[in-house]
């Protein structure tokens, strides 16, 4: 490796560290006990090898009272050792416990940023992965380094103190050490190098399970089980099979690694052997080198795992941290003007707009809505309707223009004058698999039973949310399967009217409703009228036509705006859509 590029990989490494201490804000309380108890276990550690090699030693001789003494300290010790383990592992647990929570959660905070396109752009799985499994590596990070440090300077000593009783062990372990530490190196280098495919490779297996679960009465109703079944199991043995080569490197390696363990061992004792013939080396000495010896291939395991979990933590710590600085992934941004009381005034300025590059589904859209008004956006399928909402809530970024609310660019508006002062009901809500009062309280943590019951009222629900065996505490499934598709579009606007935006967006979300609760949902419309700004999107005309003004949306572009009565005179494209559904 380049020096340019070990000095960047340090770099990188400090800085993942550096942000990952950020995070452990309060659970660092628990290092201070995590260091005591891991110094104190290394020390114990590192006396009871001697004792044991006078046990040894005491036995041989038959001198029973120094045997006996000797014995009950290395019960005393091993005691001390267990209640100590526990205490760390304690302590441990609740410092990784607390860190992970933190890391979660603003990850979770970083990933609700997103802008839209970056959601649409990649799995659910690749978000999943990185929240789940990620995190656990930065959550451990320096409680598990804070164990093995003080255990590898112990060792350090212990391997100083072979040096002072012979200096041909001494070097006879330093070769040793490094040949086996050679080794791991390489074999880090290689499981690495397939860990990282495996992770990337898992987040479209996570996703894609993700998906079925999401999607599985669909696939029922579609009778597509096996060919599901099938995709599934291509990417499950995919990746089963990368995991598997993983192993298959770890194994190998352990072969390896295995048997030179085992020549070491023959190689020390035929040298302790001559040593002790030529008389260069005690008996007591040889013993207790002997029992230190596991310690000192530990200090090279304590390397190991050190190279391990710093090689583990960096790839987590990339993964985890693309989210947060928004290099890799676009975040959303926001001005910081402040609008205290929103009037309502809407305009689009020459705005254009396509999901791709290659071509625009707004086409230079200009209009103004003025405070209070009830307008609605009709048109064919396909022709940008339900976009203009997406871009006025700014799920999405114009490609040219501006769009307005009173008077001030939304690009220079805080996210809560703009999203705080707007609703959309959608064609397809999406329903929080919590119950019906949690799905509401979502927008209003604060709502009073009263406020909740109003809006639900209003939404032609409350009635139906009664005849539940658990009324409002009724949960109702991920995405509200419990629900038809009219529940669940009368609950999520039930969910807007809670929050008494100053702007109301429906789009089409009278699509799914019978012709009876349509017109229960289009009189709770018209009941907000003259106190609101609402915008419709309609396929059914017959919802809109009592609207102040209608504009009449084809190819991206306005191309008529009237009152229903004006349109049905002058514009023969709005009567033709009219016409065809009566």
């Amino acid at each position: 490796m380049s020096k340019k590029k070990k000095d960047k990989k340090e770099k990188t490494l400090l800085r993942d560290l550096k942000l990952t201490w950020e995070l452990t804000k309060g659970s660092r309380k628990y290092l201070i006990g995590i260091g005591v108890f891991s110094i104190t276990l290394s020390i114990i550690g590192a006396i009871i090898p001697t004792f044991t090699a006078k046990q040894i030693l005491y036995l041989n001789n038959s001198l029973w009272d120094k045997l006996l003494f000797v014995t009950v300290l290395v019960l005393i010790f091993e005691m001390t050792v267990n209640i100590f383990r526990y205490c760390f592992r304690k302590v441990g647990n609740l410092f990784y416990r607390e860190t992970l929570k933190n890391i979660q959660i603003e990850l979770a905070r970083e990933t609700v940023k997103l802008e839209t396109e970056e959601i649409d752009n990649n799995t659910s799985g690749l978000f999943i992965d990185r929240l789940n499994s990620d995190t656990t590596k930065l959550a451990d990070i320096f409680w598990r380094v804070l164990d093995i440090v003080p255990s590898i300077m112990i060792n350090i000593g212990i391997l100083l103190a072979i040096y002072l009783i012979s200096k041909i062990m001494f070097v006879y372990f330093i070769v040793t050490i490094t040949i086996l530490y050679i080794m791991n190196r390489l074999r880090f280098k290689y499981r690495f190098k397939v860990d990282k495919e495996w992770r990337k490779f898992n987040e479209k297996r996570t996703g894609l399970i993700g998906e079925m679960i999401r999607g599985l009465r669909d696939i029922k109703v579609l009778n597509a089980e096996n060919n599901f079944i099938k995709k599934v199991n291509n990417y499950i043995t995919e990746s089963n099979q990368m995991r598997y080569k993983m192993t298959e490197v770890e194994r190998r390696w352990n072969l390896l690694i295995g048997s030179t363990n085992d020549i070491i061992d023959f190689t020390f004792i035929i040298l302790g052997m001559n040593l002790v013939l030529k008389n260069m080396l005690s008996i007591e000495n040889l013993v207790i080198i002997y029992m230190y010896r596991s310690r000192l291939y530990n200090l090279l395991n304590y390397f190991a795992s050190m190279i391990e979990i710093i090689k583990d933590f960096n790839l987590s710590a990339d993964r985890v941290f693309e989210l947060f600085e928004g290099g890799k992934f676009k975040k959303e941004t926001f001005g910081d003007k402040v609008l205290k009381k929103v009037d309502g005034n809407i305009e689009f300025k020459n705005v254009c707009f396509g999901y791709t590059n290659k071509e625009n589904i707004i086409n230079n859209l200009s209009f103004k809505i003025n405070p209070n008004e009830k307008v609605a956006f009709v048109g064919k399928s396909g022709q940008g309707k339900s976009t203009i909402f997406s871009l006025l809530a700014k799920l999405y970024h114009p490609n040219k223009g501006n769009i307005y609310i009173d008077g001030v660019d939304i690009n220079d508006l805080t996210k809560e004058s703009l999203r705080d002062n707007m609703s959309i009901i959608t064609q397809m809500p999406y329903i929080f698999n919590f119950s019906i009062k949690e799905n509401l309280k979502i927008v209003k943590p604060n709502a009073t039973k009263k406020e909740i019951e109003n809006a639900c009222k209003n939404a032609c629900l409350h009635d139906f949310i009664m005849t539940l065996p658990d009324k409002y505490d009724t949960i109702v499934g991920e995405g509200g399967i419990t629900l038809s598709g009219g529940q669940r579009q009368r609950l999520a606007i039930a969910r807007a009217l809670l929050t008494k935006t100053e702007i109301i967006l429906f789009d089409e979300a009278t699509s799914s409703l019978d012709n009876e609760t349509q017109k229960e949902i289009s009189e709770a419309i018209d009941n907000l009228k003259g106190e609101y700004t609402i915008l419709i999107v309609a396929h059914r005309l017959s919802t809109v036509i009592d609207c102040d003004r209608i504009f009449v949306v084809d190819n991206g572009k306005i191309i008529d705006v009237g009152t229903h009565d004006e349109l049905m005179k002058k514009s023969k494209f709005y009567k033709s859509l009219y016409e065809s559904e009566v």
